[in-house]
Protein backbone atom coordinates (compact mmCIF):
# COMPACT_ATOMS: atom_id res chain seq x y z
CA UNK A 1 0.00 0.00 0.00
CA UNK A 2 1.51 3.49 -1.13
CA UNK A 3 0.48 5.51 2.31
CA UNK A 4 -0.78 8.60 1.40
CA UNK A 5 -3.03 11.08 3.43
CA UNK A 6 -6.43 11.18 2.02
CA UNK A 7 -9.04 13.76 2.77
CA UNK A 8 -12.37 12.02 2.69
CA UNK A 9 -16.05 14.09 2.28
CA UNK A 10 -18.77 12.86 3.66
CA UNK A 11 -21.76 14.28 1.22
CA UNK A 12 -24.71 15.00 3.21
CA UNK A 13 -27.67 16.52 0.73
CA UNK A 14 -31.06 16.35 -0.27
CA UNK A 15 -31.46 14.27 -3.59
CA UNK A 16 -34.18 16.17 -5.89
CA UNK A 17 -36.44 13.30 -5.24
CA UNK A 18 -37.15 10.83 -7.53
CA UNK A 19 -35.52 12.86 -9.95
CA UNK A 20 -32.66 10.88 -11.34
CA UNK A 21 -31.25 13.44 -13.89
CA UNK A 22 -31.39 16.14 -11.56
CA UNK A 23 -30.15 14.54 -8.73
CA UNK A 24 -27.26 13.19 -10.84
CA UNK A 25 -26.45 16.77 -11.79
CA UNK A 26 -26.51 17.67 -8.03
CA UNK A 27 -24.16 15.08 -7.57
CA UNK A 28 -21.76 16.19 -10.23
CA UNK A 29 -21.92 19.48 -8.40
CA UNK A 30 -20.91 18.45 -5.50
CA UNK A 31 -17.96 15.82 -6.38
CA UNK A 32 -16.48 18.98 -8.10
CA UNK A 33 -17.17 21.43 -4.45
CA UNK A 34 -15.81 18.85 -2.39
CA UNK A 35 -13.01 17.88 -4.56
CA UNK A 36 -12.37 21.49 -4.59
CA UNK A 37 -11.94 21.86 -0.89
CA UNK A 38 -9.13 19.37 -1.73
CA UNK A 39 -11.10 15.68 -0.76
CA UNK A 40 -9.19 12.63 -2.61
CA UNK A 41 -12.41 10.75 -1.81
CA UNK A 42 -16.28 11.33 -2.55
CA UNK A 43 -19.13 9.57 -0.15
CA UNK A 44 -22.84 9.51 -0.74
CA UNK A 45 -25.38 8.29 0.97
CA UNK A 46 -27.64 5.25 0.44
CA UNK A 47 -29.77 5.12 -2.73
CA UNK A 48 -29.22 9.07 -3.33
CA UNK A 49 -29.75 8.48 -6.99
CA UNK A 50 -33.08 8.79 -7.66
CA UNK A 51 -33.72 8.64 -3.50
CA UNK A 52 -34.29 6.32 -0.88
CA UNK A 53 -38.13 4.99 -1.21
CA UNK A 54 -39.38 6.48 2.23
CA UNK A 55 -42.82 5.84 1.99
CA UNK A 56 -42.18 2.28 2.27
CA UNK A 57 -42.30 3.17 6.32
CA UNK A 58 -45.25 4.80 5.98
CA UNK A 59 -47.48 2.91 4.23
CA UNK A 60 -48.23 -0.81 3.38
CA UNK A 61 -45.46 -1.16 0.66
CA UNK A 62 -47.33 -3.19 -1.54
CA UNK A 63 -50.25 -0.87 -1.84
CA UNK A 64 -48.78 2.12 -4.26
CA UNK A 65 -52.19 3.30 -4.68
CA UNK A 66 -52.80 6.52 -6.81
CA UNK A 67 -49.06 7.75 -6.52
CA UNK A 68 -47.55 4.75 -8.06
CA UNK A 69 -44.67 4.78 -5.80
CA UNK A 70 -42.91 1.80 -7.14
CA UNK A 71 -43.49 2.45 -10.35
CA UNK A 72 -42.04 6.34 -10.51
CA UNK A 73 -38.52 4.73 -8.62
CA UNK A 74 -38.20 1.57 -11.26
CA UNK A 75 -38.47 4.56 -13.84
CA UNK A 76 -36.22 6.56 -12.40
CA UNK A 77 -33.47 3.98 -11.18
CA UNK A 78 -30.15 3.81 -12.49
CA UNK A 79 -28.79 1.31 -15.30
CA UNK A 80 -25.30 0.42 -15.15
CA UNK A 81 -23.66 1.08 -17.48
CA UNK A 82 -25.82 3.69 -18.41
CA UNK A 83 -25.65 7.71 -18.88
CA UNK A 84 -26.15 8.57 -15.25
CA UNK A 85 -23.15 5.89 -14.27
CA UNK A 86 -21.40 7.90 -17.04
CA UNK A 87 -21.65 11.14 -15.95
CA UNK A 88 -20.68 10.53 -12.48
CA UNK A 89 -17.21 8.77 -13.83
CA UNK A 90 -16.96 12.04 -16.08
CA UNK A 91 -16.87 14.05 -12.55
CA UNK A 92 -14.84 11.62 -10.87
CA UNK A 93 -12.39 11.31 -13.61
CA UNK A 94 -12.04 15.22 -14.11
CA UNK A 95 -11.26 16.34 -10.76
CA UNK A 96 -9.11 13.50 -10.29
CA UNK A 97 -11.18 11.36 -7.15
CA UNK A 98 -12.52 8.48 -5.90
CA UNK A 99 -16.28 8.50 -5.45
CA UNK A 100 -18.79 6.10 -3.96
CA UNK A 101 -21.98 6.81 -4.79
CA UNK A 102 -25.57 5.16 -3.19
CA UNK A 103 -28.10 4.35 -6.03
CA UNK A 104 -31.14 1.75 -6.38
CA UNK A 105 -29.85 -0.01 -9.42
CA UNK A 106 -32.06 -1.75 -12.40
CA UNK A 107 -30.61 -4.94 -13.30
CA UNK A 108 -29.67 -5.76 -16.44
CA UNK A 109 -30.07 -8.97 -16.24
CA UNK A 110 -33.80 -9.02 -14.84
CA UNK A 111 -36.50 -6.65 -14.31
CA UNK A 112 -35.22 -6.21 -10.41
CA UNK A 113 -34.19 -3.44 -8.16
CA UNK A 114 -31.45 -3.49 -6.39
CA UNK A 115 -29.65 -1.14 -3.47
CA UNK A 116 -26.00 -1.02 -4.92
CA UNK A 117 -22.81 1.22 -4.24
CA UNK A 118 -20.97 2.50 -7.60
CA UNK A 119 -17.30 2.90 -6.85
CA UNK A 120 -15.32 5.47 -9.20
CA UNK A 121 -12.00 5.75 -9.73
CA UNK A 122 -10.17 9.22 -10.81
CA UNK A 123 -9.45 7.81 -14.26
CA UNK A 124 -13.46 7.90 -14.73
CA UNK A 125 -13.64 4.28 -14.43
CA UNK A 126 -15.99 2.28 -12.70
CA UNK A 127 -14.06 0.21 -10.04
CA UNK A 128 -17.28 -2.27 -9.06
CA UNK A 129 -20.58 -2.19 -7.64
CA UNK A 130 -21.82 -3.47 -4.39
CA UNK A 131 -25.18 -5.08 -3.93
CA UNK A 132 -27.33 -4.94 -0.01
CA UNK A 133 -27.07 -8.24 0.73
CA UNK A 134 -30.43 -8.20 2.78
CA UNK A 135 -32.91 -5.21 2.24
CA UNK A 136 -34.38 -4.47 6.03
CA UNK A 137 -38.49 -4.81 6.42
CA UNK A 138 -39.86 -3.33 3.50
CA UNK A 139 -37.43 -2.74 1.76
CA UNK A 140 -37.78 -5.85 0.49
CA UNK A 141 -40.46 -5.09 -1.13
CA UNK A 142 -38.55 -2.82 -3.74
CA UNK A 143 -35.14 -4.43 -3.50
CA UNK A 144 -33.67 -7.65 -4.25
CA UNK A 145 -30.84 -9.14 -2.66
CA UNK A 146 -27.16 -9.12 -3.81
CA UNK A 147 -24.61 -11.95 -3.52
CA UNK A 148 -21.43 -12.24 -2.58
CA UNK A 149 -19.75 -11.74 -5.85
CA UNK A 150 -20.15 -8.15 -5.32
CA UNK A 151 -18.66 -7.72 -1.30
CA UNK A 152 -14.54 -6.90 -2.33
CA UNK A 153 -12.17 -4.15 -1.57
CA UNK A 154 -10.26 -1.82 -4.04
CA UNK A 155 -6.97 -0.77 -4.15
CA UNK A 156 -6.18 3.27 -3.90
CA UNK A 157 -3.25 4.78 -3.05
CA UNK A 158 -4.29 5.58 0.33
CA UNK A 159 -5.39 1.76 0.91
CA UNK A 160 -8.14 -0.58 0.66
CA UNK A 161 -11.66 0.76 -0.10
CA UNK A 162 -14.77 -1.31 0.49
CA UNK A 163 -17.92 -0.97 1.53
CA UNK A 164 -21.27 -1.70 3.35
CA UNK A 165 -24.71 -0.26 3.11
CA UNK A 166 -26.78 0.79 6.19
CA UNK A 167 -28.09 -2.43 8.43
CA UNK A 168 -25.23 -4.59 5.86
CA UNK A 169 -23.07 -3.03 9.18
CA UNK A 170 -25.05 -5.46 11.72
CA UNK A 171 -24.34 -8.28 9.64
CA UNK A 172 -20.82 -9.89 11.40
CA UNK A 173 -19.99 -11.76 8.74
CA UNK A 174 -20.37 -9.00 5.96
CA UNK A 175 -18.26 -7.10 8.55
CA UNK A 176 -15.74 -10.01 8.53
CA UNK A 177 -15.17 -10.75 5.14
CA UNK A 178 -14.26 -7.48 4.39
CA UNK A 179 -11.69 -7.21 7.32
CA UNK A 180 -10.70 -10.80 6.00
CA UNK A 181 -9.76 -8.49 2.43
CA UNK A 182 -8.19 -5.87 4.40
CA UNK A 183 -10.23 -2.82 3.84
CA UNK A 184 -8.77 0.40 5.17
CA UNK A 185 -11.83 2.60 4.66
CA UNK A 186 -14.98 1.20 4.78
CA UNK A 187 -17.95 3.42 3.54
CA UNK A 188 -21.42 2.95 5.51
CA UNK A 189 -23.89 4.79 3.31
CA UNK A 190 -26.95 4.70 5.52
CA UNK A 191 -31.12 5.70 5.92
CA UNK A 192 -30.42 5.05 9.86
CA UNK A 193 -31.19 7.51 11.57
CA UNK A 194 -30.98 6.22 15.23
CA UNK A 195 -29.26 7.44 18.27
CA UNK A 196 -27.14 4.09 17.92
CA UNK A 197 -25.47 4.52 14.73
CA UNK A 198 -22.60 6.57 15.44
CA UNK A 199 -22.24 4.32 18.05
CA UNK A 200 -22.18 1.92 15.51
CA UNK A 201 -19.74 3.08 13.36
CA UNK A 202 -17.68 3.53 16.12
CA UNK A 203 -17.60 0.03 17.40
CA UNK A 204 -16.91 -1.29 13.72
CA UNK A 205 -14.39 0.89 12.94
CA UNK A 206 -12.57 -0.02 16.61
CA UNK A 207 -13.57 -3.95 15.60
CA UNK A 208 -12.29 -3.87 12.17
CA UNK A 209 -9.22 -1.40 12.59
CA UNK A 210 -10.19 0.65 9.87
CA UNK A 211 -11.61 4.14 9.11
CA UNK A 212 -15.35 4.73 8.75
CA UNK A 213 -17.10 7.28 6.67
CA UNK A 214 -20.56 7.07 6.81
CA UNK A 215 -23.34 9.60 5.93
CA UNK A 216 -27.41 9.77 5.11
CA UNK A 217 -29.28 12.30 3.29
CA UNK A 218 -31.16 14.74 4.53
CA UNK A 219 -34.96 14.81 3.61
CA UNK A 220 -37.91 16.29 4.87
CA UNK A 221 -41.40 16.11 3.89
CA UNK A 222 -41.35 19.45 1.77
CA UNK A 223 -39.02 17.61 -0.25
CA UNK A 224 -41.39 15.40 -1.67
CA UNK A 225 -43.26 16.68 -4.91
CA UNK A 226 -47.13 18.06 -3.81
CA UNK A 227 -47.95 16.87 -7.74
CA UNK A 228 -47.40 13.48 -6.45
CA UNK A 229 -51.10 11.83 -5.90
CA UNK A 230 -51.76 11.34 -2.26
CA UNK A 231 -48.45 12.93 -1.42
CA UNK A 232 -50.46 15.18 1.52
CA UNK A 233 -51.40 12.38 3.49
CA UNK A 234 -48.25 10.84 4.46
CA UNK A 235 -45.99 13.80 4.49
CA UNK A 236 -46.04 17.20 6.14
CA UNK A 237 -43.59 20.04 5.77
CA UNK A 238 -40.39 21.23 6.55
CA UNK A 239 -40.55 19.99 10.09
CA UNK A 240 -41.48 16.32 9.04
CA UNK A 241 -37.95 14.86 8.94
CA UNK A 242 -37.39 12.00 7.25
CA UNK A 243 -33.43 11.85 7.42
CA UNK A 244 -31.14 13.96 8.96
CA UNK A 245 -27.61 12.95 7.53
CA UNK A 246 -26.03 12.50 10.85
CA UNK A 247 -22.65 12.42 8.69
CA UNK A 248 -19.43 11.48 10.47
CA UNK A 249 -15.67 10.16 10.37
CA UNK A 250 -14.23 7.72 12.75
CA UNK A 251 -10.78 6.37 13.38
CA UNK A 252 -9.30 3.02 13.62
CA UNK A 253 -9.54 2.99 17.58
CA UNK A 254 -13.42 4.18 17.29
CA UNK A 255 -12.74 7.44 18.07
CA UNK A 256 -15.26 10.61 16.01
CA UNK A 257 -12.62 12.43 13.86
CA UNK A 258 -15.52 14.51 12.10
CA UNK A 259 -18.91 15.27 12.81
CA UNK A 260 -21.79 13.82 13.16
CA UNK A 261 -23.47 16.74 11.13
CA UNK A 262 -27.08 16.82 11.61
CA UNK A 263 -30.50 18.14 9.91
CA UNK A 264 -28.80 20.73 7.62
CA UNK A 265 -27.02 19.57 4.30
CA UNK A 266 -23.22 20.13 4.55
CA UNK A 267 -19.81 17.91 3.78
CA UNK A 268 -18.23 16.76 6.66
CA UNK A 269 -14.74 16.44 6.16
CA UNK A 270 -11.64 14.71 7.43
CA UNK A 271 -7.79 14.42 6.69
CA UNK A 272 -6.53 10.42 7.36
CA UNK A 273 -3.26 8.98 8.07
CA UNK A 274 -3.14 5.43 6.78
CA UNK A 275 -0.30 4.93 9.06
CA UNK A 276 -2.75 4.91 11.87
CA UNK A 277 -4.02 1.70 10.28
CA UNK A 278 -0.55 0.06 11.38
CA UNK A 279 -0.79 0.78 14.90
CA UNK A 280 -4.09 0.08 15.67
CA UNK A 281 -3.57 -3.49 14.35
CA UNK A 282 -0.89 -3.90 16.09
CA UNK A 283 -2.87 -4.43 19.14
CA UNK A 284 -5.65 -6.00 17.31
CA UNK A 285 -6.04 -7.28 14.27
CA UNK A 286 -9.40 -9.50 13.37
CA UNK A 287 -8.57 -11.54 10.69
CA UNK A 288 -4.51 -11.85 12.15
CA UNK A 289 -3.11 -12.16 15.21
CA UNK A 290 -6.72 -11.67 17.20
CA UNK A 291 -8.69 -14.45 14.80
CA UNK A 292 -7.63 -17.74 16.17
CA UNK A 293 -8.98 -19.56 12.41
CA UNK A 294 -8.13 -23.09 15.11
CA UNK A 295 -11.20 -22.18 17.00
CA UNK A 296 -13.43 -20.28 14.32
CA UNK A 297 -13.61 -20.39 10.32
CA UNK A 298 -15.90 -18.26 8.15
CA UNK A 299 -16.48 -19.35 4.32
CA UNK A 300 -17.61 -16.39 1.81
CA UNK A 301 -18.76 -17.38 -1.45
CA UNK A 302 -17.63 -14.56 -3.56
CA UNK A 303 -19.79 -15.95 -6.84
CA UNK A 304 -23.01 -14.28 -8.67
CA UNK A 305 -26.23 -16.34 -8.55
CA UNK A 306 -28.29 -16.86 -11.45
CA UNK A 307 -31.70 -19.03 -11.47
CA UNK A 308 -31.26 -20.28 -15.41
CA UNK A 309 -28.09 -21.76 -16.72
CA UNK A 310 -28.23 -22.07 -20.41
CA UNK A 311 -26.29 -25.31 -21.58
CA UNK A 312 -25.25 -26.26 -25.49
CA UNK A 313 -24.57 -25.17 -28.74
CA UNK A 314 -26.67 -22.27 -28.28
CA UNK A 315 -25.46 -21.03 -24.96
CA UNK A 316 -24.74 -17.55 -25.29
Amino acid sequence: MTVDLVRVAAVQAAPVFLDKEATTNKACELIARAAGEGAGLVVFPESFIPTYPDWLWRRRPWDDGEARWFVRFAEQAVSIPGPCVDRLAEAAGTHGVYVTMGVTERASESHTLYNSIVFFGPNAEVLGVHRKLMPTGAERLVWGQGDGSSLRTYETPFGKLGGLICWENYMPFARAALYAQGVDILVAPTWDNADEWVPTMRHVAKEGRTFVVSVSPVLRGSDVPADIPGRDEIYGGDDDWMSKGNGVVVDPYGRVVAGPLVGEEGIVYADLDPRLLAKARQQFDPVGHYSRPDVFTLTVHPVGTSPVVVEGPHAP
